[in-house]
């Protein structure tokens, strides 16, 4: 049982020196390009959102 949790760790660290790792300057273009997503999609799902509400409410007469 003790050699086969050592041999996952073992194979876990192996597989971990593989990586590829982002620099800092990845990391955050990558970070500014997910809020600035982000941002833009919630922009346009809440004027949907808007949109749809007042058709309904057009809609339903109130």
């Amino acid at each position: 049982m003790l050699k086969v949790v050592l041999n996952y760790f073992k194979e876990s660290w192996q597989e971990l020196s593989k990586v590829i790792w982002p620099t800092r300057k990845q990391t955050l273009e990558m970070t500014v390009a997910v809020i600035v997503l982000v941002l833009v999609m919630g922009i346009f799902l809440g004027g949907i959102d808007f949109l749809l509400s007042r058709a309904t409410s057009l809609l339903i007469g109130e």
